[in-house]
């Protein structure tokens, strides 16, 4: 059997050594949040190195996840006790800025004034079933934005293999005691260094990979622009100004980063069929789904989370598409 060698070629730079005692803190949100829901939306597939649970929060489990802050790699590690609080751990040089940052990605920024769920009978069923339901945000703009770009246009399955090759060969070790080997993200500079032969074992097509380099070569400005826009507008002006990048990329970007409750990914392959099963129960397309959510203007990201928070999905029908693999050509 042919290997790639590509785990014996690279070594994660700059392993860390782990931090003997981590900062921690107890979060008290200030109403009910669904917070292992908040924060596994970050997740970047099963075996996603930045990210693992040890089982749900709430019944005794503990989530880890790991970042590159402004400053320097943070590993958390999360405990939701009974009634709500949470108990935090962090290690690693941006351990008190994750700490910092803990309560808005377990969904403290994310205001449901206004929110009317009565305009439709099943979204009024999911929100009474689901009040604690809470859109999370990590504030650590070009993260979100790669992942985004990875997964235009491909399968999830190939988006999070390539995640996963790409900052387990080019990230940095996580520091603290990680329940499995963890790894943080490369920064922008790593990134816009990884090199053309790597994206092609990694599995992630060029279009994908040659966008990630270029928006490499502007991060700062970008993470700077997008940071400083007025609203989602502003910020898909930002995104889209780049080459690649587009309406699904922003509206991703901005949901993971922002935590937008606005947002919507027109372009989604499967999104609007899932949505116009929920409220009709028939499919729909992009212009269909975006009539259907607009009562819910201000909230429509909220509307999606709690349709799937619902398991309120159309059955899949058929095999699954079968991504074609590139790499032995």
């Amino acid at each position: 059997m042919r290997s790639t060698g590509v785990r014996a070629h690279h070594v994660p730079r700059d392993i860390a050594t782990p931090v003997e005692r981590p900062l921690e803190t107890d979060y008290e949100p200030s109403g009910p949040v669904d917070i292992g829901r908040a924060v596994a939306a970050q997740r970047h597939g099963r075996n996603d190195p930045t990210y693992f649970s040890t089982s749900p929060l709430g019944s005794g489990g503990v989530v880890w996840r790991v970042s590159r802050t402004p400053l320097g790699v943070a590993t958390l590690a999360l405990r939701q006790r009974v009634g709500g609080g949470v108990r935090a751990a962090a290690w690693g040089p941006g351990a008190a800025w994750a700490l910092d940052q803990l309560p808005a990605l377990c969904g403290a920024a994310d205001d449901p004034d206004g929110f009317d769920a009565s305009r439709h009978p099943s979204v009024a069923e999911w929100h009474r079933r689901h009040p604690d339901l809470r859109i999370g945000r990590t504030d650590l703009v070009f993260d979100a934005l790669v992942s985004a770009i990875m997964e235009q246009k491909v399968t999830s399955m190939q988006a999070f293999s390539a995640w996963r090759s790409i900052v387990t060969w080019y990230g940095e070790r996580a520091p603290g005691p990680t329940p499995r080997p963890m790894f943080a993200p490369p920064d922008i500079e790593g990134w816009r260094h990884v090199p053309s032969w790597a994206w092609h074992r990694a599995g992630l097509e060029p279009p994908q990979s040659r966008t990630i380099v270029e928006t490499a070569r502007r991060g700062d400005t970008i993470v700077r622009a997008a940071t400083s826009a007025a609203d989602g507008e502003a910020r898909d002006r930002v995104f889209i100004s780049l080459r690649g990048v587009g309406i699904w990329t922003s509206a991703e970007t901005r949901i993971r980063a922002f935590g937008d409750p606005d947002a919507v990914s027109t372009g989604d392959y499967h999104l609007a069929h899932q949505v116009g099963f929920a409220l009709t129960g028939h499919r729909t397309d992009d212009d269909g789904m975006l009539e259907l959510l607009e009562p819910f203007a201000g909230h429509r990201q909220r509307v999606i989370r709690l349709i799937y928070a619902g398991s309120a999905l159309e059955p899949r029908r058929g095999p699954r598409l079968h991504p074609e693999d590139h790499r032995d050509r």
